[in-house]
């Protein structure tokens, strides 16, 4: 075993300065968020360019904003899908008491339509995962002899219906 005479303080310190010393330049903390501005464009990030990034996130966001009026379009169409009544709301205690002790991750229309109004999917694979949810849930709690259980089939082969046509759906 090696023993230590330093403190963990001046370990800390050590690990710090040498870290510091791999590092080629540091550049000051933006301030421009203090003053109230929200947003700034990511190559205005000082230093941001040095460490590797490239324009092609830009495009990569230009392209969520289209994927979010996709979304947008097939969470409305499942809404108004026969089979939607069940996944419409979170699941109600008083109608399955049990539900959130089997599904410790729920998922429903309600949930998708609130994150889609907070930008919350960033990408088609985090908006396809929450919507499967819905159906995995589903067919995890239910027996597959229940209307629960066919509703989430039937609703889940037109959203994938709904992704081809949008040309969002990866085989």
């Amino acid at each position: 075993a090696v023993v230590s005479t330093q403190s963990t303080g001046e370990i800390v310190q050590g690990l710090v300065e040498w870290k510091q010393s791999k590092i080629n330049k540091v550049y000051p903390g933006l301030t421009c968020f203090k003053k109230g501005v929200a947003r700034i464009p990511i190559e205005n990030i000082p230093g941001i360019q040095e460490s590797g990034w490239t324009p092609s996130s830009v495009k990569e966001e230009e392209h969520s904003n289209v994927n979010q009026k996709h979304f947008l379009h097939i969470w409305n169409r499942l809404k108004g899908h026969s089979a939607a009544w069940p996944f419409l709301e979170p699941v109600k205690t008083e109608i399955a008491p049990d539900y959130y002790q089997y599904i410790k991750y729920p998922s429903d229309l309600k949930t998708i339509g609130e994150k889609l109004s907070q930008g919350y999917y960033k990408t088609k694979k985090m908006f396809i995962a929450d919507v499967h949810r819905i159906f995995n849930n589903c067919r995890m709690y239910n027996d597959p002899n229940t209307e629960y259980y066919k509703y989430a089939g039937n609703l889940q082969k037109f959203f994938i219906s709904e992704l081809k046509e949008a040309g969002l759906y990866d085989d």
